[in-house]
């Protein structure tokens, strides 16, 4: 049910960002409090059974549900931010692009050696980004409880890319 209205909502962009691509634009979901909502119970509810001591969202969309997200679960929240972004010591982790590489980066005080981490994204597409972001939580010491997304592009096979680093992927609507 969650996934008919989160399909329902998600607008296609055509050639976005770039010729060929058909972008699947969340930010209708945001003009529906009682979805967002929705969205955020149901992904605790899908946690609840996880071990989980902190929400770890990536720029910029993990944004969007991540802190709610960590709220509902009573964790704190770490924000994973493109390279520069972020005001204090960093460690960084760069990764390939279809069209060069890009950098993501977290606070080096931003988890405790032995920490469970939730990564969270709006998002699941080749797992590019989100396999960076679970090197970082590795660097730090911190292993990955659990991965959650609202959307995945299920033919670009991301999940495959993730299981070295955590089985428990949750998504709310697959494609």
């Amino acid at each position: 049910m969650i996934a008919e209205k989160i399909k329902k909502t998600v607008r296609d962009v055509i050639d976005f960002p770039k010729p060929g691509i058909v972008f699947k634009d969340i930010t209708p979901i945001l003009k529906d409090p009682e979805l967002c909502q929705e969205i955020l119970e149901f992904l605790a509810a899908q946690l609840a059974n996880e071990k989980i001591d902190v929400v770890a969202g990536i720029e910029s969309r993990g944004f969007l549900f991540g802190p709610g997200l960590a709220q509902l679960l009573n964790v704190p929240f770490v924000p994973i931010r493109k390279a520069g972004k972020l005001p204090y010591k960093t460690i960084k982790e760069s990764y390939a692009l279809e069209y060069g590489t890009a950098t993501i980066e977290v606070h080096e005080d931003a988890l405790l050696p032995g920490q469970r981490v939730l990564i969270h994204d709006d998002l699941l597409a080749t797992g590019g980004t989100v396999v960076a972001a679970s090197k970082l939580m590795m660097q730090l010491g911190a292993s990955v409880a659990a991965y959650s997304f609202i959307i995945s592009l299920d033919f670009l096979n991301g999940k495959d890319r993730l299981t070295p680093y955590g089985v428990n992927v949750h998504s709310l609507a697959g494609y």
